[in-house]
């Protein structure tokens, strides 16, 4: 086993362990950041001209950000509930248009609105403790 391979499976176990002991509100931060590290990979990809790797982030994050808008509440959440499957559905059509258009910007638009998200999500946690 090389270096690399040896280092892949360590972070394959660290992820699975840190998911395995963490709690709901854990595992929406941990979807919410693995989805803005996979738009930051995908827009250097974009800039290095790696079509195909960026077009895999950009599927990772879409099935991400799928993810988090199927696990929404509609019946508890109301309106707060509506406005992020909103949100999540316009977040999807424009990581589409990204990756069609090459365009750059429309995944940092992605970028900023998930990392507003997450802020509010991490300031919830911080109320819990």
């Amino acid at each position: 086993m090389n270096a690399y391979s040896a280092l892949q499976q360590y972070r394959k176990v660290g992820v699975q362990t840190s998911v395995e002991g963490a709690s709901p509100h854990r595992l929406i931060q941990m979807l919410l950041q693995g989805a803005l590290e996979k738009i930051h990979l995908a827009r250097a990809q974009m800039q290095a001209g790696a079509v195909a790797e960026k077009c895999t982030n950009i599927t990772w994050a879409l099935s991400i950000i799928g993810g988090l808008r199927g696990s929404l509440n509609q019946d508890a959440g109301g309106e707060i509930a509506a406005n992020l499957d909103r949100l999540y559905e316009y977040m999807e059509m424009r990581l589409l248009e990204a990756n069609a258009k090459n365009d750059s910007t429309l995944l940092e638009e992605v970028s900023g609105l998930l990392g507003q998200i997450k802020s509010a999500w991490d300031a919830i946690g911080s109320e819990q403790r």
